[in-house]
């Protein structure tokens, strides 16, 4: 798909060509949350790995959830999102210099290229673990347990002998949920009917709750991992951004031209660039990779998410906010995708350098940024006018700037990069390029 702008008034005019979405990154855990007041619907993708027996999700949330907030969703929503969102690589064509000057107008043109489970009451545990049973419900192939506890060490308890496959050591980061009252949201696969669905994969899992705290908890995913772990979530909102409040928030580079040969290379070009900036700002900081409205997009990495998919997503202040969304309310709105604000922010975090959960708020702020990189094609043809002859003279020092702008943002050897740029003095090839550069090389 190529898609580009079609007015002036639109910044960048560029032809999309390539992303770098969240399967770049091993093992990449993605989370959509739409906000808007204390509401909050959030969509949770699972990327567990083992024997669907062995699954175990625990959230820790604000509010006791019921069998009416929890709905199983799309996991081709999240991809939508994943791609619109992406990082990208654009390119643009030099014109013939030799060629008349069009007008605006003529430039302008040029450029458009199964039924609730009864309620059922509090129900006790083994009074010397502290765990509450606040409700037990399923949701399709889900099995959920709602829980509250007294102290973290009855929990893990709880969990194993209820046949909950966790790590050991997890009631050290069960604790400061406890100590701030959070409940427990905890599920786990009923295999028969996860075959039902002819799912290979497990599908997202979406709460809808209401709470003044506006957090996602990241440290219970730490449990069983000791390195890095990647984190996308994408925040849908009426008003604007959506900002980190307790980790500084980074943008990646953007905007930098780099050299032709990064088409193919793309993937392993914006891996190099996340890991480069991570290190610089010590591993520490969250890392802002889109900011747009979903009702456009320039350019465009993929069409803009239609009424149905943000309704998927989990968007619901079209409906005038008269009430929370339910598992069938989620599905049914009419809506319109002019009102929807995306920030999607990318976290590589350990136990040591994020200490804490992310915390959030929604601002005001609609300054469009994107992770964008340019990638500039050289016209090629005979340059018989001056301004040809001239625009001959800045072609090697422009080849030049996106060898160095390649290496900066990647820490890549300029001289590995060096050598696959056909620069105008030492031409490599043998194809039909060559003597394009040896004449620039000769006029110079």
């Amino acid at each position: 798909m190529i898609l580009a702008c079609v007015t002036q008034a639109i910044a960048f005019c560029g032809f999309y060509v390539g992303g770098a979405d969240a399967k770049l990154f091993n093992k990449a855990s993605q989370v959509v949350i739409a906000r808007n007041g204390d509401r909050t619907i959030l969509t949770m993708a699972n990327d567990f790995q083992g024997a669907v027996k062995d699954f175990a999700m625990i959230v820790p949330v604000p509010v006791a959830i019921k069998r009416e907030q929890v709905h199983v969703g799309k996991r081709s929503t999240i991809d939508k999102l994943d791609a619109f969102s992406q990082p990208r690589l654009v390119e643009y064509f030099d014109p013939d210099p030799c060629a008349p000057v069009m007008s605006d107008r003529m430039e302008q043109s040029a450029s458009m290229p199964r039924s609730a489970a009864p309620q059922q009451s509090k129900i006790k545990s083994k009074a010397d673990l502290g765990v509450t049973v606040e409700d037990r419900f399923k949701v399709k192939e889900y099995e959920i347990v709602i829980l509250s506890a007294k102290e973290s060490n009855g929990l893990e308890t709880w969990l194993r002998r209820s046949g909950y496959n966790i790590p050991k050591g997890a009631s050290e980061l069960l604790s400061p949920y406890i100590k701030q009252k959070l409940k427990f949201f905890v599920a786990k696969i009923d295999i028969e009917e996860l075959n039902k669905t002819g799912s290979k994969i497990l599908r997202p899992i979406q709460i809808a709750y209401s709470s003044p705290k506006f957090m996602l908890p990241i440290r219970l995913g730490m449990i069983n991992s000791r390195g890095e772990q990647d984190l996308v979530i994408y925040m849908l909102s009426p008003k604007g951004q959506v900002e980190l409040t307790n980790y500084r928030t980074v943008k990646v580079p953007t905007g930098n031209a780099i050299p032709e040969y990064v088409k193919s290379e793309f993937g392993s070009f914006y891996k190099a660039t996340f890991q480069k900036v991570y290190e610089r700002e010590q591993k520490k900081v969250a890392f802002l990779e889109y900011a747009w409205n979903v009702s456009n997009c320039d350019p465009c990495a993929s069409e803009p998410p239609t009424s149905t998919e943000l309704k998927d997503a989990g968007v619901f202040w079209e409906d005038n906010g008269e009430s929370m969304p339910t598992n069938s309310s989620i599905r049914r709105r009419s809506m319109s995708s002019g009102n929807t604000f995306i920030t999607r922010i990318h976290v590589r975090y350990t136990r040591d350098k994020f200490p804490e959960d992310l915390m959030f708020q929604e601002t005001g702020n609609q300054e469009n940024f994107q992770g964008r990189y340019v990638m500039n094609h050289p016209f090629k043809g005979d340059f018989t006018c001056d301004a040809g002859k001239k625009y001959q003279q800045t072609l090697r020092p422009r080849l030049e700037k996106e060898a160095s702008n390649l290496a900066n943002l990647t820490g890549w050897s300029i001289r590995d990069i060096n050598s696959k740029i056909d620069f105008p003095n030492a031409p490599q090839k043998s194809d039909t390029n060559n003597q394009f550069w040896k004449n620039i090389w000769n006029d110079k």
